[in-house]
């Protein structure tokens, strides 16, 4: 069987319709319409079922997920094997949120390193479809995101919550969106309780899908938004940025998400390193200037 059909067929189950599976593998349509069309005349079945709300998998569709994955995970691990240096032993690609890698993945490399020195590392930073996607068809091996999707064999262990606080470059701003307000895109999740807390909210004038990108344009043109505490404390200390008195907090769960059907030593001792570096940043459990005010009071 021709992985490329394996892989379209993974691409519409994650994206949920053939259009955005065409968007995502840069072909037309009509071409994600054929290769299914020949992948089920392959398989002699129907794989899904087209109607207003999307493609949904029948029966034969779910069963066949499980194959199509190990297949084209099969082929990706084989090339990865084939192509790896002299002097390692094996490879982990390791896919995770650009604001994951800052002050957290970025600490876990030269711990895994140190563990695993024969063990080949490819670092990729992307949004959370496209580290699903990978882990699906078998070219990440491990993902961590906020976000995560239940996929049949992935695993979804949460690795610890993130603190989501109101930031301004006025030292007196008030407790919710004012102009210049960035919009951070931190998942559905957020925008739902956003939403909840500040209901009269219209809109801001800027959004940005990645943390790092709208915390540049904070800094260089003023404003405020909500980003994770262990990111802009460094900030904070230095002044260039003051947590917004009365603002409400979020929290936002990283979760790490790997192939149950992989268990090779190095990817089980990356995974352990991932929850031990995550105990031990929580252990100081730093708290907010908001929470030391709130606490000072209480006493």
């Amino acid at each position: 069987m021709d992985t490329e059909l394996a892989r379209t067929f993974l691409t519409v189950v994650t994206a949920g319709n053939f259009i955005a599976a065409a968007e995502r593998l840069h072909v037309s349509q009509s071409t994600v319409s054929t290769r299914i069309h020949t992948l089920e005349q392959q398989l002699g079945c129907t794989l899904f079922v087209r109607n207003k709300a999307g493609a949904t998998l029948t029966p034969a569709g779910r069963q066949f997920q499980r194959h199509a994955s190990t297949l084209v995970r099969t082929v990706e691990q084989a090339r990865q094997d084939v192509g790896i240096p002299k002097g390692f032993s094996g490879t982990l690609v390791v896919g995770g949120r650009i604001g994951l890698w800052e002050e957290y993945l970025l600490r876990w490399l030269p711990l895994m390193q140190a563990a695993h020195p024969d063990i080949l590392i490819r670092a990729e930073s992307a949004l959370e479809p496209e580290i699903m996607q990978g882990l699906v068809e078998g070219r990440i091996d491990i993902g961590v995101m906020y976000t995560p999707q239940s996929r049949p064999g992935l695993k979804v262990e949460q690795l610890f919550d993130e603190r989501l606080i109101l930031v301004s470059t006025d030292p007196k701003s008030a407790p919710e969106p004012q102009p210049g307000y960035v919009y951070v895109d931190w998942g559905p999740e957020f925008y739902a309780r956003h939403s909840a807390f500040f209901p009269s909210f219209t809109g801001p004038s800027l959004t940005a899908n990645v943390g790092w990108l709208g915390l540049q344009h904070l800094l260089d043109n003023g404003g405020s938004g909500f980003f994770a505490y262990r990111i802009v404390e460094p900030l904070l200390k230095e002044r260039r940025l003051h947590a917004v008195n009365g603002a409400p907090e979020f929290s936002l769960p990283a979760y790490v998400i790997y192939p149950t059907d992989r268990q090779v030593e190095h990817m089980s001792g990356a995974i352990e390193l991932m929850h031990n570096l995550a105990d031990a940043l929580a252990k100081p459990s730093a708290e907010t200037p908001s929470k030391k005010r709130a606490a000072r009071k209480r006493r």
